[in-house]
């Protein structure tokens, strides 16, 4: 079947997840995580300060290290630390599967109220995807639905988990997808349901949609059954702009447009709330890869660009992809799951030798 044609390319968005811009010097709350988390932050920490970017990280633990070491795997100092500085780099935090403490990464959301998830889907110029000329982003409600948590055994042999919907959550999260369509010069909002079964819970959100839509005449409005929309996505996903969705959608559907455009690591993930942005990986933490030097430093580094347009230094993130496309075109200094053979360390170092100079004082 021939490939759909890609759109024709959009004109460069206004900068930053939203209207907040950090002045100079920055300090950011830096979050390794667990697995390969402390190899792979090391080096984004070298490729940033390469760039000549004056950078200050305040250091936390969470997750398994951070449980083991005071019984949370959120300390009350990361969380502090994060109020603080309004902007963290995290990377990812291991969840116990099946019994265990709560998902780390889901309590961060909710007790920041870090309300919208925003993946950017774009392709980055020499990674291998399945399409090209990909731009969509994908808008997830970050703090209810089944995520919730809210689950009981009614009798033995028999679990009941509550999917909570609320309008106050989803005409916020609406409202924030009309709002960045908008600031980033998008054409459309498309809310992703499953309002025909769910006639209630994703009915109201739905609804909620509806209403903010008329808001916003200048943004074309459409809406997609679930199901229906992931078949959409791999079939056509340049007929996607900006997509809504709550958060099992959200989930799910990021991680199939991730891998549109070449896999989990070239896509960030930005935790956004009022004030606070935190930019993570959305990769595993590959404990089968730790301490080998082996991990792609992508699926940190992606995110960390997105991070430093954010705080004001655009230029920096531009750089940086720069680079990033220039080794992945070359192909000599890619990690094995990239098709290579070079350790993490070797290819941010190629990264860095293939950044361009910065541009002189004073031009653009």
């Amino acid at each position: 079947m021939t490939q759909p044609a890609p759109p024709a390319a959009r004109p460069a968005p206004a900068s930053g997840t939203g209207p907040r811009v950090i002045e100079k010097k920055h300090t950011v709350t830096l979050i390794p995580g667990d697995g390969i988390g402390e190899e792979v932050a090391e080096q984004i920490i070298k490729i940033i300060q390469a760039t000549g970017v004056s950078l200050a990280w305040d250091r936390q633990v969470a997750g398994q290290k951070a449980q083991a070491k005071s019984g949370s795997a959120l300390p009350p100092a990361l969380l502090d630390s994060i109020r603080k500085h309004k902007v963290a780099l995290k990377g990812r935090i291991n969840t116990p599967i099946g019994t265990g403490y709560e998902s780390p990464n889901v309590q961060l959301r909710k007790i920041l109220n870090l309300y919208a998830s925003v993946r950017p889907v774009k392709n980055i110029p020499g990674l291998r995807a399945r399409f090209e000329g990909i731009d969509l982003v994908v808008v997830r409600e970050n703090t209810e639905d089944i995520y919730s948590g809210i689950e009981h055994e009614v009798v033995p042999g028999v679990v009941q988990s509550l999917k909570i919907v609320t309008e106050v959550a989803s005409t916020r999260i609406a409202r924030y997808a009309f709002e960045y369509a908008v600031r980033h010069g998008r054409k459309s909002v498309t809310c992703v349901h499953k309002a025909n079964i769910m006639k209630q819970a994703d009915g109201l959100f739905l609804a909620c949609c509806r209403k903010v839509a008329t808001g916003f005449p200048q943004i074309a409005y459409k809406e997609a059954i679930a199901d229906s929309a992931c078949m959409q996505l791999v079939l056509n996903p340049y007929a996607f702009d900006v997509m809504v969705m709550g958060n099992l959608y959200g989930d799910i559907i990021s991680d199939l447009c991730a891998g549109l455009v070449g896999g989990l690591g070239a896509v960030p993930g930005m935790n956004v709330g009022d004030e606070i942005v935190v930019f993570e990986a959305i990769h595993g933490n590959a404990p089968h890869l730790e301490g080998q030097d082996l991990a792609n430093p992508l699926s940190l580094l992606v995110p960390a660009t997105h991070m430093l347009d954010h705080i004001g230094e655009r230029e920096a993130a531009s750089r940086i992809m720069s680079g990033v496309s220039a080794v992945l075109q070359e192909g000599q200094t890619i990690t094995r799951d990239l098709g290579g053979t070079a350790h993490t360390s070797e290819m941010a170092a190629a990264i860095i030798s293939r950044m361009p100079p910065a541009a002189a004082p004073g031009r653009p």
